[in-house]
């Protein structure tokens, strides 16, 4: 039994935790999160339309435009990859909402009077976000398969996919717990939410190379951690796909923003019960 099924009516000590404790901790959150997802089956079908969608739709007139250069690959394969990556972060990025509806039905508080430290909760909000975007790499994945995209199967680049998507996923779902730490209802955060989601998608090499953008939005470009995302899925997900950067460069920036986020959040999140 972990630390936040023994929950006492007092604060978490500020003592550090250890990271076994932590780690039992943030899965106990995360198991709960994932248990909303098994019991709304209806979110898990929604989800897959829009991929679906820019795939089938928004993918084949581009590629039968030819107006995008993608090197070595055809658009379809160029695409796919974003197309997961954009799909992870829609869903992600509005994960913050969820954490200002659990505020006003009163389950934040029971989790801040937990023994279970404030890492540890928002490491699980974090890798809750993280493993639902893989839902989105299978609807992603299927998708692939029916139009063709020409896809790896080796084991360690399914592996590697699942770990960048977690890892992208958790980093968005951690910044929306941010927003929401910071806006504090559900109108204000609507709005924020769509507001950067266009500029974290668009300012990415998601659907067009980095070196189609004018020269300021590239250094944005550079910035977003979404473009190491799909530089990543890119080389793990297609046969023969480009990548800009290092793989393992790519995974330590997402990691890292990861570890940032989960530092700041955990300072944020009382605030939302005040």
């Amino acid at each position: 039994m972990t630390s936040l099924e023994r929950a006492a009516p007092h604060a978490a000590s500020a003592e550090p935790v250890a990271p076994v404790r932590l780690l039992l901790d943030a899965w106990t959150v995360a198991s709960a999160e994932l248990r909303k997802l098994a019991h709304d089956p209806t979110e898990v079908a929604t989800r897959a339309v829009q991929p679906i969608l820019w795939l089938v739709v928004f993918g084949q007139v581009m590629a039968q435009s030819r107006v995008i250069e993608t090197g070595s690959v055809g658009y379809m394969d160029f695409l796919a990859p974003g197309v997961l990556a954009q799909s992870a972060l829609f869903s992600a990025i509005f994960f913050g909402i969820a954490v200002i509806w659990e505020r006003d039905l009163g389950v934040l508080h029971k989790y801040l009077v937990s023994p279970a430290s404030r890492e540890a909760l928002v490491a699980g909000k974090a890798l809750a976000g993280g493993l639902r975007a893989l839902v989105q790499a299978f609807v992603v994945y299927l998708a692939a398969v029916l139009i063709g995209i020409h896809l790896r199967w080796e084991l360690p680049s399914l592996v590697g996919v699942a770990l960048v998507v977690v890892l992208g996923a958790a980093g968005f779902a951690t910044f929306s717990l941010i927003v929401a730490c910071v806006v504090r209802t559900r109108e204000r955060f609507m709005g924020i939410g769509q507001v950067l989601t266009m500029p974290l998608f668009f300012a990415s090499s998601a659907i067009y190379p980095i070196s189609l953008m004018p020269g300021w939005l590239q250094v944005f470009a550079h910035l977003n951690p979404l473009t190491y995302q799909v530089d990543a899925l890119r080389a793990l997900m297609i046969d023969g796909g480009p990548s800009t950067y290092p793989i393992p460069l790519d995974i330590a920036v997402l990691a890292g923003t990861v570890v940032v986020l989960v530092a700041i959040a955990s300072r944020l999140y009382p605030r939302l019960a005040q």
